[in-house]
């Protein structure tokens, strides 16, 4: 027989930011193990239910007792178990008398290496009910919960205390104990508006008798649409929108059973308080939802979502607008206080904050950075200035009360209290934008300023942490460094700008990378940071991009360790060109020149032009000759597709050349004079990118 299984477990509020992974991971586990035993099909699917106070899973069409399936139990070798006159040895008897067979009732079957004796017999499907309790159990022994807690007299742990088990195939209670609680056909729905005892008949009937006697909305999708749906229509009936939500959402909906949405206010004197703070402290402490004008600005508005639905809403409003006008208060009070103190008179405290036991204090590292963020503005043509005294201000705000109370605001606050100060309107954007960058306007020089603070403070985190063997490692990273790097890519977007801006030639992360480790104290860092930040770099671009083009044209750009801001430009250069009719040809043909190359015993020589002797070898380095000029102009532009489009004309020359010319000849100075021509026409087709990477 089969029938939907119902797993649900009652208990004290469970932590709301892990609910949903909890129910799932639950579900899982329990899908897994009733597979392996053969309760279900592979196609199985499952319900999950998950609300603070319960974790739930419907499985449809669950054995009661899972089906006898074949079990082959292998035996020994048919060498070992026959003699020479091939009558059973002992070892076959034994393993027959093992299984309870005759002899003749084996199969010789081959196991992949030899010939062996093996046994086939059906192993009777087991019963649902024998140990349910017991993958229950083991399925939420796997989730995962950082730390356990007990409660009560006995030994049992889980996240938070368990009051009540439910175990219904159809509608046949399954006996069992989990964490000490006897299953049982009782449920229980919302602690003031429901039923505190609901009989479950059957399983299917779960989730209609909640939301019916218990008022429970037990579906997490279901009750954050529900939410979110009300959310809508409350803000849209004062006019006003919600702004980023999703995250503050989904943590709601893990805190309630059944959401009813109200309105509060606030005093309009807040508002004086840069928005961010009071945003921060009602969604952070209140878990309040702010509303937002047409041009984004904050309101003196809040949608509050409760857990209880009532006519009158006077009390709950009034009991959270309470609650909140304190919370208001001390982001007032951070931020005046804050006010009395300019930043460059707190930079020098920032000597008692350590930034790392092995690399100093937050003063020091302001003082690397502001070197850095010079030298990368007067590389890119930014103001450098500028870039010098946002770095200098730019950790300042780490001893303010506001971003001490929310660590969120750094950077945010620091831009605040800069123009507080008077400082200029580049160096107070750069502070608010060193943990994340605006690229929504590259062409700005302001904007620039803050790319220069932004690459400056990546850099100097890169080298530093590389250079005292904090490297990431399989899945750790405990400081970032890939977000880091990944920063570092999408900053080197802005430099594609800088010849608009001031037409220089902007360096590479490499330099930047090397003055950086410059700045340390010597032999504080490895001999070889430099080489393994910018690999690590480049590694990250490498994963990057090839999610989006073929592995193969990234290849071959990124193993030219061209400059990272040419990066992108290059790869799409060569999708470009892998669309022409020559490209094949040349891609293969580059390939071979490198394998001949490879066995060369000369790695290097000059070509001399006297010793072209055929008329093919000729014409070859002619057509190189005259296409070199424009190429070098291509490569000068940035164009690179040019190039590539370039470099396809030779391709009758270079097909030529290896049809009618034998490269490696018994003469050593003509052999030496063909391998000489052929590194320089590796060096032509590779200016861009190693095109013999995309040959199959």
């Amino acid at each position: 027989m089969t029938a939907p299984l119902l797993i649900e477990l009652l208990t004290e509020e469970l932590p709301p930011k892990s609910l949903l992974r909890l129910a799932n991971a639950f579900r899982d586990a329990l899908l897994g193990s009733l597979k392996d035993d053969g309760h279900i099909s592979a196609t199985c699917t499952a319900k999950v239910f998950a609300t603070p106070r319960r974790l739930a899973v419907l499985i449809d069409d669950v054995h009661e007792n899972a089906p006898d399936s074949e079990v082959l139990v292998k035996g020994p070798s048919v060498k070992a178990g026959l003699d020479a006159s091939g009558k059973p040895t002992q070892a076959l008897l034994g393993f027959a008398k093992k299984r309870g067979v005759a002899v003749e009732v084996l199969q010789r079957i081959s196991d992949g290496k030899q010939e062996i004796f093996a046994h086939r017999d059906l192993a009777k499907g087991g019963r649902l009910d024998t140990n349910l309790d017991l993958r229950v159990e083991a399925a939420l022994e796997d989730l995962p919960v950082p730390k356990m807690m007990r409660w009560g007299s006995g030994d049992a742990q889980f996240v938070r205390p368990v009051h009540g088990l439910v175990m219904l195939h159809g509608d046949r209670l399954v006996a069992g104990r989990v964490l000490g609680i006897e299953s049982s056909t009782l449920t229980s729905g919302h602690r003031f508006m429901g039923k505190s005892a609901i009989t479950l008949k059957n399983a299917d009937e779960y989730e209609a008798r909640l939301k019916s006697d218990g008022m429970v909305i037990a579906d997490f999708a279901a009750r954050r649409a529900e939410i979110e749906q009300q959310l809508q229509a409350t803000a849209k009936s004062h006019g006003a929108s919600l702004g980023e939500h999703a995250d503050l959402l989904d943590e709601v909906t893990a805190l309630v059973e059944h959401p009813s949405v109200y309105a509060g206010t606030f005093d309009a004197a807040y508002l004086d308080v840069p928005q961010e703070c009071l945003i921060l402290t009602m969604r952070q402490n209140q878990k309040y939802f702010p509303l937002f004008d047409a041009g984004g600005r904050l309101l003196p508005r809040f949608l509050i979502v409760s857990n209880m639905q009532v006519a009158d809403s006077t009390h709950i409003v009034g009991g959270n607008q309470r609650v909140v006008r304190p919370r208001l208060d001390d982001a007032r009070f951070f931020y005046n206080q804050d006010r009395r103190v300019r930043l460059e008179e707190r930079v020098p405290l920032l000597a008692r904050m350590v930034y790392h036991n092995k690399l100093g204090s937050q003063l020091e590292r302001v003082e690397r950075i502001q070197l850095l963020a010079g030298e990368i503005a007067r590389a890119l043509g930014a103001n450098a200035e500028h870039a010098e005294r946002a770095a200098w201000l730019a950790k300042a705000d780490l001893l303010t009360g506001m971003v001490g109370e929310f660590p969120e605001l750094q950077g945010i606050m620091g831009r605040y209290y800069a123009r507080n100060d008077g400082e200029p309107e580049a160096v107070c954007a750069a502070i608010g934008d060193q943990y994340l960058l605006r690229l929504n306007d590259l062409g700005t020089p302001e904007n620039l300023v803050s790319a220069c603070l932004y690459l400056a403070d990546r850099i100097d985190t890169l080298v530093g942490l590389f250079g005292i063997g904090e490297k990431p490692t399989g899945e750790k990273d405990p400081f970032a460094l890939r977000r880091a790097a990944l920063g570092t890519i999408r900053t080197f977007d802005l430099i594609v700008a800088v010849g608009k801006l001031s037409g220089k030639e902007a360096s590479d992360v490499r330099d930047f990378l090397a003055h950086a480790a410059s700045l340390f104290p010597a032999g504080l860092l490895t001999p070889k940071v430099v080489d393994e930040v910018h690999e690590f770099i480049l590694e990250r671009v490498w994963n990057d991009l090839a999610t989006i083009y073929p592995k193969d044209a990234v290849e071959a750009v990124v193993s030219q360790r061209p400059k990272l801001a040419e990066v992108t430009a290059r790869v799409k250069a060569v999708q470009d060109f892998r669309e022409l009719p020559e490209a094949d040809s040349l891609s293969a043909a580059n390939k071979r020149i490198r394998n001949i190359l490879r066995k060369s015993d000369a790695a290097s020589g000059a070509l001399d032009e006297a010793l072209l002797k055929e008329p093919a070898e000729k014409s070859l380095y002619d057509s190189m000759r005259s296409i070199e000029p424009q190429i070098d102009s291509n490569m000068l532009g940035r164009d690179y597709s040019g190039a590539l489009k370039t470099l396809a004309g030779i391709r009758g020359g270079v097909d030529k050349f290896f049809d009618d010319v034998m490269v490696n000849v018994e003469d050593s100075q003509l052999r030496a004079n063909r391998h000489a021509l052929l590194r320089r026409l590796d060096a032509l087709m590779n200016r861009v990118a190693d095109i013999s990477k995309l040959a199959g």
